[in-house]
């Protein structure tokens, strides 16, 4: 096991990293305030690992209930967060019941808010079983649900007492989802480490193929720097927002598309490609770092252009991203390869021109 620390003052709390944590509750128990839990899951991730980290539990005497939700993104809404409210109501669950998120970037968002909400505040521990959520969402505190005119717009910023990231969990995804996840990982190399955007160029393959000594490395490097931004910028008022590099163009797809019809990775690999194919525009990068960037991409398993939606309902989309400011729009866009900033100076004939040629044809 792995653990690193995300360094927030009196709320920091450790992120643990390795093989069977779903099996130990002794990494748990120590942060819950009473013997009792509600665990919050899906039908899918259910029959997988609720079993294992109830009886879990159950050996160190705590009580554990159990809230299993639909699967997915269009799920994450308000009639599914009433359903966590209704079952902690019924269960008489008061503010010293930990609310443990079981699952992927979807139940860690739901659930989280939950937390953040419920009796004004509850503790919240995160025990992420997909990449996307082992090296991204489980951590820093974000927390939410969907609008159906914008993805993540209703939600608070509400950190977890621990984070189990048990990379066993990883073999059991689906190739769409582990691609999806990988999406994150790539992120986190393009805009702040280039050694590490070398080292997933040599090893891709492996981590598709579930390799568990490549997926120990990745989970741990992004979490590191993770972990980093958030200790430095924890309500994404500077640096932190760096770490949305292409999902400003993603949210508008995936709002554009359905929420679900599209992954959330998915969504965000075409968004890279078309923030780096506006930063190659912009004089910032090369035509050589765009195309390695696009070469990574697509040995991922991920799209690289976005489905052909007009730049019209692109830009009424992007319009309600968190990061604009008075109207104006503001694009995280790469510098190099391991380094991206936060610009508002981006000429609208070269953004046309970035969603033109990024569209499927």
């Amino acid at each position: 096991m792995q653990t690193l620390r995300v360094e927030l003052g009196e709320r920091a709390y450790l992120i643990h990293i390795g093989q069977g944590l779903l099996s130990d509750a002794g990494l748990v128990t120590p942060h819950l305030e009473l013997a009792k839990v509600a665990i919050v899951t899906n039908a899918t991730v259910a029959p997988l690992y609720l079993q294992q980290l109830s009886v879990a539990l159950r050996t160190k005497n705590v009580e554990a209930i159990s809230i299993v939700l639909e699967d997915g993104e269009r799920y994450k809404d308000w009639a599914t967060l009433n359903r966590i409210y209704d079952a902690l109501l019924e269960h008489r669950c008061d503010r010293k019941t930990a609310l443990i998120a079981l699952g992927g970037g979807v139940i860690g968002d739901l659930a989280g808010f939950a937390a953040a909400t419920y009796m004004r505040g509850i503790p919240f521990i995160q025990v992420p079983t997909t990449l996307l959520a082992q090296v991204d969402s489980s951590i820093g505190g974000k927390t939410g649900i969907n609008h159906p005119l914008g993805k993540n717009m209703i939600g608070a910023f509400y950190q977890p007492r621990v984070v189990l990231a048990d990379t066993a969990a990883l073999a059991s995804l689906p190739p769409r989802e582990l691609s999806a996840g990988l999406a994150e990982v790539i992120k986190h190399g393009l805009i702040r480490d280039d050694e590490f955007v070398a080292w997933l160029e040599q090893n891709v393959e492996q981590l598709r193929a579930c390799d568990p000594d490549a997926l120990a490395h990745a989970v741990r490097r992004c979490c590191e720097i993770k972990a980093a931004v958030v200790a430095e910028d924890e309500r994404e008022t500077g640096v932190r927002a760096l770490l949305n590099f292409g999902h400003t163009f993603g949210h508008a797809i995936e709002s554009s598309l359905g929420y679900g019809n599209w992954l959330h990775g998915e969504a965000v690999a075409a968004g890279m490609v078309m923030a780096a194919d506006l930063s190659r525009r912009m004089g910032f990068i090369e035509q050589a770092d765009l195309d390695r960037s696009v070469a990574l991409l697509k040995r991922a398993g991920l799209p690289t252009t976005q489905p052909g939606i007009l730049p019209a309902r692109l830009l009424e989309l992007m319009a309600l991203d968190k990061k604009t400011e008075g109207g104006q729009l503001r694009f995280v866009l790469l510098d190099r390869i391991g380094a991206a900033s936060l610009r508002a100076d981006v000429p609208a004939a070269l953004l046309q021109e970035t969603m033109a040629a990024c569209a499927a044809t």
